[in-house]
C-alpha cells in the first residue's frame, strides 16, 4: 500500500434534493457516532440530482439511500473506496427503463451509521436484505460492485427469497476470491492493498492523509484508459475524509483476511458452498488491475441458475463509471430479459 503524497482540496457535495427525515445520529467524529459529517444537508454525501435522499432503518442501524423511479426494485451496492454516488449514471438509466433504482451507502460509509462492530460479510449482507424489507418490497435485484459484489453474492446465498436477480461487477464469488488470494500469486499481488489493510491504524491514516489523496490514486490505478475526471475524484476523496469512514471501510477487509483460519471464517466459507439459485449476471473489465479476470472467471460453478458472463474489453475495475452507457445497456437488457440463459 503506497503512502500518499500531496493533492489539492476538492469541491464539496451539494445540498440534498428530496426528503431526509433523519441524519442517523448527526455528525459525530468517532466510530459509533452515527452517520458522520456527510449525512446532513450539504456535505459530500447527499449530492444533488434527480434522486431523493432519505434514511431507512435495518438490522439495528440506519442507512442512507438515494432513490429514483418506480417499478421493480433494483438495489445498487457500491465498493471500495466509493459510496452510493458511484451509481449516479445507473440510477437515472434504471429509472428511465421502468425500475425503482435505489443506491445505498454500506454500513460505515457515506451517510450510513458508523457502528463499532458488524463488518463481517454475513452481517453486512443482512444490512442489505434488511433495507429491501424496509423499502416495503418483497424482493430486489441486487447489483454489487467490488465489496458490494462480494456482499451481493453473500446475500443471495443467505436470503435467496429476497433476491430476485443477482448482478456482480469486478468481484468473484467469495469462495473463488478466497482461493485466488491464497493460491494465485498474481492475484495476491494485485490485492496487496488488502494485505496492507491488516496493519493497525496506519492504513486509516494513509487513506485520509493529504485530503485522501490515496483514494484518487487507487481509483486511477485500477481504472482502464477511460480515467475518471478530477471532479469525480474529489467527491470520493471528500467522502473518505468524513471522520471514521476510513476505519469502517477497511474493517470488512480485515475480517476477510483475519478470519481465514478462525472458526467464524471457516464457517462462512462452508456456508458459501450453498449454490446461488437466482439468475446471475457477472460483469468484469478486461483491464481490471485490482481483480484479475481469471480470478473472477469460474464463479459460475457456484450458480445453479442461469448465469451470464460479460467481459468489457478495454475497461478496468469500474466499468459502470468508465463506460456507463455500455454497462447500463447490458444491465437493463439482462434485467428485462424474462428468460436469461447461460
Amino acid at each position: 500500500m503506497t503512502v500518499p503524497e500531496k493533492s489539492p482540496d476538492g469541491p464539496g457535495g451539494h445540498g440534498a434534493r428530496g426528503s431526509a427525515p433523519s441524519n442517523g445520529a448527526g455528525s459525530g467524529n468517532g466510530v459509533g457516532a452515527g452517520s458522520g459529517n456527510g449525512s446532513g444537508s450539504g456535505g459530500p454525501v447527499r449530492i444533488e440530482g434527480p434522486w431523493t435522499h432519505r434514511d431507512v432503518a435495518a438490522n439495528g442501524a440506519r442507512f442512507h439511500i438515494a432513490e429514483l423511479g418506480d417499478g421493480p426494485l433494483v438495489l445498487l451496492l457500491h465498493g471500495f473506496p466509493q459510496f452510493w454516488w458511484t451509481w449516479r449514471h445507473q440510477l437515472t438509466a434504471l429509472a428511465d427503463a421502468g425500475f425503482r433504482a435505489v443506491a445505498m451507502d454500506l454500513r460505515g460509509v457515506g451517510g450510513s451509521d458508523r457502528t463499532p462492530r458488524g463488518y463481517d460479510p454475513a452481517n453486512l449482507a443482512l444490512d442489505i436484505t434488511g433495507v429491501v424489507r424496509s423499502l416495503g418490497e418483497p424482493d430486489a435485484a441486487l447489483v454489487g460492485h467490488d465489496l458490494g459484489g462480494y456482499l451481493a453474492w453473500t446475500a443471495a446465498v443467505m436470503r435467496p427469497k429476497l433476491v430476485r436477480r443477482l448482478v456482480v461487477s469486478s468481484m468473484p464469488h467469495p469462495r473463488r476470491w478466497r482461493s485466488s488470494m491464497l493460491g494465485d500469486f498474481a492475484q495476491s499481488r494485485a490485492g496487496s492493498y488488502i494485505w496492507g489493510f491488516q496493519r493497525p491504524w496506519l492504513p486509516e491514516r494513509q487513506l485520509v492523509a493529504d485530503d485522501a489523496d490515496l483514494v484518487g490514486r487507487l481509483i486511477r490505478d485500477w481504472s482502464g484508459p477511460r480515467q475518471p475526471d478530477d471532479d469525480a475524484i474529489e467527491v470520493y476523496r471528500r467522502a473518505m475524509s468524513i471522520p471514521s469512514t476510513a476505519h469502517c471501510s477497511i474493517e470488512p477487509y480485515r475480517w476477510m483476511v483475519r478470519s481465514l483460519a478462525r472458526p467464524d471464517g471457516i464457517q462462512f466459507n462452508r456456508r458459501m458452498k450453498r449454490p446461488v439459485r437466482v439468475p446471475t449476471l457477472h460483469l468484469h473489465g478486461s483491464l481490471d488491475a485490482a481483480m484479475r479476470t481469471r480470478s473472477a472467471a469460474g464463479s459460475g460453478q457456484y450458480v445453479e441458475a442461469p448465469y451470464r458472463w460479460r467481459l468489457f474489453d478495454g475497461l478496468g475495475h469500474f466499468p459502470h463509471e468508465e463506460d456507463p452507457a455500455a454497462f447500463s445497456k447490458e444491465l437493463i437488457g439482462w434485467l428485462k430479459d424474462p428468460e436469461p440463459d447461460r
